[in-house]
């Protein structure tokens, strides 16, 4: 800074936008030799893809390329970035990503179906691959290694729960629907039938339903008795308990040995969620996860539906 004349003169460098260079930049340069980016890039060039090649079908348009996909999916997992609209904007702003994709822009769709269909039946694989790598590079022993469970709330409806308990009690409540309009009919009928029918209801069933309603409407059928309310029961019965039969039992065959599951995520259970520093857990869709590591890498996981780690 200095004074010529009445002004005062600042000092500064070189700045121009239009500037023309001689050789234009490289993202190679601009990345640290020891960035993370680059262990990404060497660990995917050193597994074998085999597994992931699988995936995709020799005719149509080529695709991009899987080994690419695959390092921009780590890459975007090890710093934060899930969501898929997030990971093509990093492609066109981020120089990391640009650097491994070589410029390639990928949209989101096509981010989503390689992790959702591509990926997934290899991923393991290649987990495999990773793990066994670092140990022939001695990071690891897996000889000794520690296991701890997270709950992971899943991508779901907080409220489209289906419960084994409810399904349960509904069951049970049309057998009694049934029974209970099964003795009007008897109590009706007992004049014109001294000796009634005997019925037991132990368990509901499609058979049990039908066999019932076609004897209820014989003894209600021309009975002057017979309450206009028990007919409307009777065609309620007719037209909705098997109905709801088999959705119950398809529920049931759904939730298997758990006590619920999520409608928009039927393999995700309700598990309750430690929330805050009080810890007042709420019940959330998620899976139990656990993780094994050594020195602090993970070797091994494992995702369970059973909201407890004693019932694994």
């Amino acid at each position: 800074m200095f004074l010529r004349g009445d002004y005062l003169v600042m000092k500064f460098k070189h700045y121009n936008q239009q500037q023309m260079v001689l050789l234009p930049y490289s993202f190679d340069d601009l990345i640290p030799e020891k960035h993370p980016v680059r262990v990404v890039d060497q660990v995917v060039e050193s597994i074998n893809i085999q597994p992931l090649l699988k995936a995709y079908s020799k005719e149509g348009n080529p695709g991009y390329h899987p080994k690419m996909l695959l390092k921009v999916m780590l890459y975007a997992y090890m710093t934060n970035v899930y969501s898929s609209r997030k990971i093509e904007l990093a492609l066109r702003e981020n120089i990391n990503f640009m650097w491994l994709t070589s410029m390639t822009i990928v949209d989101h769709n096509t981010i989503n179906r390689f992790r959702s269909d591509k990926l997934k039946d290899s991923f393991k694989e290649i987990f495999k691959q990773v793990v066994l790598m670092l140990a022939s590079e001695g990071l690891i022993t897996l000889k000794q290694i520690y296991t701890d469970g997270t709950k992971i709330e899943a991508q779901a409806g907080r409220y489209t729960f289906v419960w084994g308990k409810s399904i349960k009690t509904n069951k049970a409540k049309m057998l009694t629907q049934l029974e209970d309009l099964w003795n009007y009919a008897q109590s009706i009928a007992n004049d014109d039938d001294p000796n009634p029918e005997p019925t037991e209801f132990k368990e509901i069933s499609k058979e049990v339903i039908e066999q019932t309603v076609a004897k209820i409407a014989a003894k209600l059928s021309g009975n002057e008795k017979a309450s206009s309310k028990a007919k409307a029961k009777l065609r309620y019965i007719r037209n909705n308990f098997v109905g709801n039969l088999e959705k119950y039992e398809h529920q049931a065959a759904i939730l298997g040995e758990r006590n619920s599951y999520s409608k928009t995520d039927k393999e995700a259970t309700f598990m309750r969620m430690k929330e805050d520093h009080m810890q007042n857990g709420q019940l959330k869709p998620a899976y139990n996860t656990q993780i094994s590591t050594e020195n602090q890498i993970i070797v091994h996981y494992t995702i369970h539906q059973n909201p407890t780690d004693t019932k694994l």
